[in-house]
This record gives structure tokens, C-alpha cells and sequence, in this order.
């Protein structure tokens, strides 16, 4: 498939940390995507949460399910409007990699104690150091030796920095804004979590099919026109293909808002679309308030759910527990891990250390060396 013009060409890309020859049949940008899939980092995201933990059930969607959703989504995304495939998948895959145990809880609760050293932790900036310094795979360098545009996107596909508050970001150039291969992650992440995330709700029966479709503009639609072509149907199937109808709503708008600001815009180039004051992919404005009316179902109704709070809390409660215990005990962590505390400060390598368990390592480790499990719940 011949790109547009401002799509990343593999030839233009700014190149790896470290040169390497080229090699003979995958283009940079695909050997970045391969060299994702193959890291230890990203086979540990089957053991992250996505929303509900293993103790539910094993069909619901842990974090790398959920990344997979995110890649199929946008490699759609990108061939539709003429970008790199490549290059986008390889960011949706690597999007979340920097997820420390226990989802979103786990990288609040990690945050909350880093400030208390006078730091932060943000999962894509951790996701940056995975990728430079703690995935080992290779002879020559450190780290996965991925290329400028995949590490930029890493840094940026969510959001924008200012300069003056990430100084050790300078070299990803954050007063320009990314190639539109990372512009549309964050919201084709919006599209697959809303979607899944009521999928395994309705599956948990912490949600119904007709509250949903009463509270969410998006879904009442696609819903009630599923009930009335079949009407003796299986509810998990109506929800099944509302859901679907809804997922190609936001697809199908996305792309053709894009495709509108793009064309508004007259960007012919990837560096037009760097100096473009703002992110042109984009919803159309009707479509990005229905979006934001389900995110907010979602809070009040199953982020904020009493059962998924109650697991959370006692979840991040192990992380705390954790996390002082290697602070008291360096030399209980990994050789690496427990040489660099010698070197670095002490709650920064504790940190990284919590930071790339999976969350049955971290309650197994909370089990052995604190004699504590946490007990499990039930719907």
C-alpha cells in the first residue's frame, strides 16, 4: 500500500540510539514492532490487570488482551488514512508496557509514594526505560535499540509535553507535536477500553444491557436496533453485536474527521504535522462528547463499583507493603536490582523493581515474604 506523504516513511526515520545494518527483508519500523513482541516486558502484561484480576475469571481482558485490541484497531486506523502500519502497530503495542502491577491503581498508588521522594512515576516514561535499559535481549547495546520515532511516540503518544517540565525529554523535540502513527493511540485506546470494559462488565453482571443503552448516547442506538432485528436472541449476543455497531461508529468517525483535519489543514508532510499547532487526529466534536458520556458511565458504574474498589484497595495495599519492605530490605531484590540500590538512590530501583512485576508475582512475593496473602473476593 503506497503512504500518504505525511505518514512516516521508514527511510526518513531518525534512526536507532545504536547504528545497526539494515536488514534484508523488514524495514525498521517492523523490526521495532517484532523486537516489542519478543520482550520479556510485554509478555508480562498477561499478568497486569486490565479491570477486573484473574480472581474473576480468566475470559475477561488483562492488559495484553487489551493491547492486542489496540493494535488491530489502529493498524485499521492507519491503512484507512494512508499512514505506516508498522510504525502504528509497534506503538500500540508498546503503548502500555510501562504498566506496573494492578492497572491504573498500581500506577496511582506508585506515583503517590514517588512523591513522596520528591519524584513521579508515569507509566510511559518507566515504559521509555524498559525499552533503553532494562530489556537486555541483545550483544551489541542495552535495551531494545528501537527507533527515534517509536521512543518519541512512547514519550507522546498521549499527550503533550511542555519543554520546561520534562528538561530529560529534550532530545523527543516536545514543543513539536508526533507523527499522527502516535497521534492516534490515545484515542484508539479510548475506543477498544470503552468497548471492552463493558463487554466484561456486562460479563461480570455489574452492568445491564438496558442501563447501559439508557445512560450511554453512543450504545442505545446500535442496542435497540439489535433488539428489534432479534428479538428472541441470547442478551450476551445482543450485547455482542451492539457493541460491534458502536466500536464501528467511533472507527468510521475518527478516520473521517482525520481525514478532515488533515485536508483542513493542507499538511503534506510528516514535518507540516510536527509544527501543526495541534494533534489532528482527532473524533469529530458530537462523537468525542459521546465518547466522554461512556468513559463516564464507566467510572460511576464499574471503575467506582464497590467490589472493584474493595479488590483494588486491598491490591495496592500489598503494592505499599511491598514496596517499604524492599526500601528495609534491598538485598532481598534481584542482584541487579539490589547492586544498582547500592548505586542510585534506594526508592527509585525499589520502584523500578515493583514497577515490572506481574501482579501474581507481586502477591506471591507478598505471600512468602511477608506471610501475608490477600484474600480473594467474589461477584
Amino acid at each position: 500500500m503506497d503512504l500518504a506523504g505525511y505518514a512516516m516513511q521508514p527511510g526518513r526515520s531518525r534512526g536507532r540510539r545504536y547504528p545497526e545494518p539494515p536488514h534484508p527483508y523488514r524495514d525498521d519500523y517492523a523490526r521495532d514492532r517484532d523486537r516489542i513482541i519478543h520482550s520479556r516486558a510485554f509478555r508480562r502484561l498477561e499478568q497486569k490487570t486490565q479491570v477486573f484480576t484473574v480472581r474473576y475469571s480468566d475470559h475477561f481482558r488483562n492488559r495484553l488482551t487489551h493491547t492486542l485490541e489496540v493494535a488491530q484497531i489502529a493498524r485499521t486506523v492507519a491503512r484507512a488514512l494512508g499512514l505506516n502500519a508498522d510504525l502504528t502497530e509497534a506503538l500500540a503495542l508498546v503503548h502500555d508496557i510501562g504498566h506496573p502491577p494492578f492497572g491504573h491503581a498500581g500506577e496511582r498508588r506508585l506515583d503517590e509514594i514517588m512523591q513522596r521522594f520528591g519524584e513521579r512515576f508515569e507509566h510511559n516514561r518507566h515504559a521509555l526505560r524498559i525499552v533503553e535499559q532494562f530489556e537486555q535481549r541483545y550483544l551489541d547495546f542495552p535495551g531494545l535499540n528501537l527507533t527515534f520515532e517509536v521512543r518519541e511516540g512512547i514519550v507522546k503518544h498521549s499527550r503533550d509535553y511542555r519543554p520546561e517540565e520534562a528538561p530529560e525529554l529534550a532530545e523527543y523535540a516536545l514543543e513539536l507535536r508526533p507523527p499522527l502513527e502516535a497521534q492516534l493511540i490515545d484515542l484508539v485506546d479510548e475506543i477498544a477500553y470503552n468497548v471492552a470494559d463493558t463487554d466484561d462488565a456486562f460479563e461480570a453482571r455489574l452492568v445491564k444491557a438496558d442501563g447501559v443503552a439508557d445512560a450511554v448516547e453512543l450504545f442505545r442506538e446500535p442496542y435497540r436496533a439489535v433488539v428489534a432485528s432479534h428479538p428472541s436472541a441470547p442478551r450476551v449476543l445482543q450485547m455482542a453485536a451492539a457493541l460491534r455497531r458502536a466500536l464501528d461508529r467511533m472507527v468510521t468517525d475518527l478516520i473521517e474527521e482525520t481525514r478532515r483535519a488533515i485536508a483542513a489543514s493542507g499538511v503534506q508532510t510528516v514535518e507540516d504535522v510536527r509544527r501543526w499547532p495541534e494533534r489532528l487526529v482527532r473524533f469529530s466534536p458530537p462523537m468525542a462528547d459521546r465518547v466522554r458520556q461512556w468513559k463516564q458511565f464507566l467510572f460511576r458504574h464499574l471503575y467506582e463499583h464497590p467490589l472493584i474498589v474493595e479488590d483494588r484497595n486491598r491490591l495496592v495495599e500489598a503494592l505499599d507493603r511491598m514496596f517499604q519492605f524492599f526500601l528495609d530490605h534491598p538485598e532481598r531484590m534481584p542482584g541487579y536490582f539490589a547492586r544498582q540500590a547500592a548505586r542510585q538512590p534506594r526508592h527509585r530501583v525499589v520502584c523500578d523493581y515493583i514497577a515490572g512485576m506481574t501482579d501474581s508475582y507481586l502477591l506471591r512475593l507478598h505471600r512468602e515474604l511477608l506471610g501475608q496473602s490477600v484474600p480473594s473476593l467474589s461477584l
